[in-house]
């Protein structure tokens, strides 16, 4: 059998996961079985059993390049010196990606992970590590404010956190159901949760000014 470069090789597979993305998204991961996502990618039985053994191969491969994926979008978020700041970037970054429709299957196959995570246990495991990735942020994001004085010490940081991911994944699942909402006005909505972590000057004060 005649060589193939890296760039092929890596090529290929990506070929491969692209297949199971479309059949994933069309049908489901327990309607999918690996010969459909053979012949999707025009390849042979031989090729894609070389790069992935098993359904929970690729479902947990196409995981961790959404991981990859997300790991970019939230680095715009560090790269703010205001933790406020850096709460509403992360937050403008993922309305581009829920109104991106290039997204759509990607969107899709990630619910069906939440799904399948109920049930396997390999994927739960990855599906919980997507989510830790971008809660740590949000924590970390919270506690710089808190300690300075930004943002009301008296809510939970991880409360936080969880607040506005479920926020997010009630998006992804309205999106993936044909809802028709303007994204950009839900996000001015989001922003204003934001606002309303600041810690604010003291009644009193306010009205004297």
């Amino acid at each position: 059998m005649p060589k193939i470069s890296d760039k092929q090789r890596e090529s290929r597979r990506q070929q491969i996961l692209e297949a199971a993305l479309a059949c994933f998204s069309d049908n489901g991961f327990h309607q999918t079985g690996m010969a459909d996502i053979v012949k999707r990618s025009g390849l042979s039985h031989g090729a894609v059993y070389l790069y992935f053994q098993s359904k929970d191969d690729l479902i947990e491969a196409l995981a961790d390049d959404r991981h990859r994926r997300e790991a970019v979008l939230n680095s715009v978020a560090q790269g703010s010196g205001d933790p406020i700041e850096g709460l509403h970037a992360l937050v403008r970054v993922y309305a581009q990606w829920l109104a991106d429709p290039t997204g759509e299957a990607r969107r899709r196959v990630g619910i069906h992970g939440w799904a399948e995570a109920l049930r396997n246990r390999r994927v739960r495991t990855s599906v919980v590590e997507g989510i830790d990735m971008p809660r740590a942020l949000i924590v970390a994001l919270v506690e710089r404010g808190q300690h300075a004085g930004l943002i009301k010490s008296d809510l939970g940081a991880d409360a936080i956190a969880r607040v506005l991911i479920a926020i997010f994944q009630g998006f992804v699942l309205q999106k993936c159901w044909g809802e028709d909402f303007d994204v950009e006005a839900s996000m001015a909505a989001v922003a204003g949760v934001i606002e309303g972590f600041r810690t604010r000057p003291d009644v009193k004060r306010r009205t004297r000014t």
